[in-house]
């Protein structure tokens, strides 16, 4: 069998297991990490009408790991009644983000304007996180869809970061690490992260020191997070997926080890 055939074969087959895990009833049984509880009681304490921002800090290759995330936030935030500030820093999180709350708004009968909003993309970071903890408005005058923002009944409520009791920065990169160094330690911000698994550890040293409230990391995090909600969604697909690939590939690595060490001992033995 030739060298690029074996790799047609290696690769169909993980495709199969992959699509197989998606499409499988099978159901992971995940114990939630102290991360995650945290963040799933932190949100379960709050009292309604409590207002939360969200900043979609991520670009669009992360979706995978970032979309149940975001949706497990958003659907308990919105169940619990919480009212949410949307908003982006960066390009491609813009119209992600909006797409992601509009559509959860939907799901739980929610009003754009008084039970959220969403503000939209500010370039410049760093000056836009300083901006608002001085004044909201005076960096975000519109909305994303082009309204005056002191038209909207919950940003009429909101002056800066003290009517703010949390901001999530759901991030793949270091954005929410600015938050934390810019709006946590020049304005008092508690910040709370939804991380790609990759960036979890980056942000651990946040964590031990106390300037980072809690993270939910990646697809294992994101399972978790809507095991304690009660809706599995993509986060338990994508999370079983991950998990029966790395079983194939270490099916795989045995199996070529095993082959390696006969062809091997064919070749001592010979004549």
């Amino acid at each position: 069998m030739s060298k690029l055939s074996t790799r047609w074969i290696i690769y169909a087959g993980l495709a199969a297991v992959v699509i197989l895990a998606y499409i499988t009833s099978i159901q992971l049984d995940t114990r939630p990490s102290p991360q995650v509880q945290k963040a799933y009681n932190y949100f379960e304490n709050l009292p309604e009408s409590t207002i939360i921002m969200i900043s979609f800090d991520h670009e669009a290759s992360s979706l995978p790991e970032i979309q149940p995330i975001t949706l497990a936030i958003l659907r308990h935030a919105f169940r619990r009644n919480l009212r949410i500030i949307g908003l982006s820093l960066f390009a491609e999180g813009t119209a992600i983000g909006y797409r992601f709350m509009t559509r959860v708004a939907e799901e739980f009968g929610k009003e754009y304007g008084r039970d959220y909003v969403f503000l939209g993309f500010k370039p410049q970071h760093i000056s836009a996180i300083l901006g608002m903890g001085e004044s909201i408005i005076r960096v975000f005058p519109e909305d994303y869809l082009g309204y005056p923002a002191d038209s909207l009944p919950l940003m009429r409520q909101v002056y800066n970061y003290n009517e703010i009791e949390m901001v999530i920065s759901i991030a793949d990169g270091d954005r929410g690490i600015q938050w934390i160094e810019y709006a946590g330690a020049g304005y008092n911000q508690s910040i709370m992260c939804g991380l790609t698994a990759a960036m979890v550890t980056s942000y651990d040293p946040y964590i031990a020191s106390g300037q980072l409230y809690c993270t939910v990391g990646g697809l294992a995090g994101a399972a978790e997070y809507e095991n304690l909600f009660g809706k599995k969604g993509a986060g338990n697909r994508g999370l079983l997926a991950q998990s029966m690939a790395h079983i194939y590939v270490i099916i795989l690595i045995l199996i070529g080890n095993v082959v390696y060490f006969k062809s091997r001992r064919r070749r001592n033995s010979g004549p």
